[in-house]
């Protein structure tokens, strides 16, 4: 069976309704659609760049992000089309996906990244030396669907893998039963009938950052102090992602929706599929002075369970470094620990895992248990 001639993608029986826009549970009384004039494609927001919302801090928001997959120039710029061959319905397509494609809004295949970007948010006060913290509340998927692709040149193995021709495109869809959420792709790409492989479903937002100063917009693929295509997947519900604010306001946003991502990304993309998130966005006042440190404040995070420090770089083992280097300044900023004690630790019961290798910015992240802390008094 070939993807032209699918059967229809029966949604009721995915356990996930579709949400357009507007449509659906809503957790927040501020909310943010993915219409063209919020959304940017393939570069993410500056200093220059008008909100296209104001709150204060403590606000919860809800935003609708939209994944780039079935809207890029090489599968057509037309996702109904694009996903009638894997046997969705253009009444199963997200309407603010096809207004993007179809508005004529300006998008350079070549020179601009994938990402659709919705934002950015202004909150109001936030000032630069100031830490955002985005506290992940609520992570709901769009649609039952979504796409792992892998294109010539990029992903882990550029040169060797993907070996046929084209982009190379896999079809997922995600599930909901009494068993809990989980994806699903076929274990042939031309014969569906041999059976399917099937993962648990992590959502969460891969681009999250706040806008850099000037007038030029950066490039959405490579993470940086901004934060932006961080691609950590620990940064799911109940994570607070922590920004060095780089300008007034903060002007926050978020994009690259994913349903599933393994440590690594290597194809290029993961279960790249829409999502709606609701975000909890706080102002540390003068936090980005108190940590991570060393001159060089970058975006780190949290879970109920973990410390998460970053490290980003375009050469992996500087990453490492500096993922090591933030994993120490948050102990001893947290904990008081003595830096040698913090890295003797580290060696012995930190974890670093590899991020994402796709995004000419590499990315490492740690996992420090907070549990391994409860006999330490926090210093004065």
């Amino acid at each position: 069976m070939t993807a032209t001639d699918s059967p229809l993608l029966d949604i009721a029986a995915t356990g996930f309704p579709i949400l357009q826009p507007g449509h659906g549970a809503i957790a927040s009384t501020t909310y943010v659609p993915a219409t063209p004039g919020n959304t940017l494609w393939g570069r993410l927001p500056c200093e220059a760049d008008s909100p296209c919302a104001v709150v204060q801090p403590g606000s919860v928001v809800t935003v609708d992000t939209i994944s780039h997959e079935g809207v890029l120039e090489d599968q057509g710029r037309n996702p109904r089309e694009f996903f009638a061959r894997y046997g969705v319905s253009g009444a199963h397509v997200l309407d603010d996906a096809q207004q993007i494609a179809d508005s004529g809004m300006p998008h350079d295949f070549d020179d601009d990244g994938p990402h659709l970007v919705t934002g950015p948010i202004a909150v109001a006060g936030a000032r630069p030396g100031d830490l955002l913290a985005v506290t992940v509340l609520g992570l709901t998927p769009r649609v039952p669907y979504g796409m792992v692709s892998a294109r010539h040149g990029f992903g882990a193995l550029p040169g060797e893998m993907p070996s046929l021709p084209g982009p190379v495109i896999t079809f997922a869809t995600a599930h909901a039963d009494r068993h809990g959420a989980w994806g699903r792709m076929a274990v042939d790409r031309t014969d569906a009938s041999r059976g399917s492989l099937r993962f648990p479903l992590r959502p969460f937002l891969g681009v999250m950052g706040v806008a850099v100063p000037g007038s030029e917009r950066p490039h959405s693929v490579p993470p940086g102090r901004h934060g932006g295509n961080i691609d950590v997947s620990l940064l799911g519900e109940g994570s607070t992602l922590f920004l060095p604010v780089q300008v007034d306001d903060a002007l926050v946003y978020f994009g690259d929706p994913h349903f599933a991502q393994g440590d690594g990304e290597v194809a290029l993309t993961a279960f790249e599929a829409s999502l709606r998130a609701t975000v909890k966005l706080e102002v540390v006042p003068g936090g980005a002075a108190l940590r991570p440190g060393h001159g060089r404040v970058a975006p780190f995070a949290e879970t109920d369970d973990y410390l998460v420090p970053i490290g980003l770089d375009e050469d992996l083992d500087k990453a490492m470094r500096d993922c090591v280097r933030c994993a120490l300044d948050l102990l001893v900023t947290d904990y008081g620990i003595d830096r040698h004690l913090a890295m003797a630790y580290l060696s012995a019961a930190g974890d670093f895992a590899v991020s994402q290798v796709v995004d000419g910015v590499k990315g490492i992240h740690g996992k420090i248990r907070k549990s391994d802390f409860r006999e330490v008094d926090p210093p004065r």
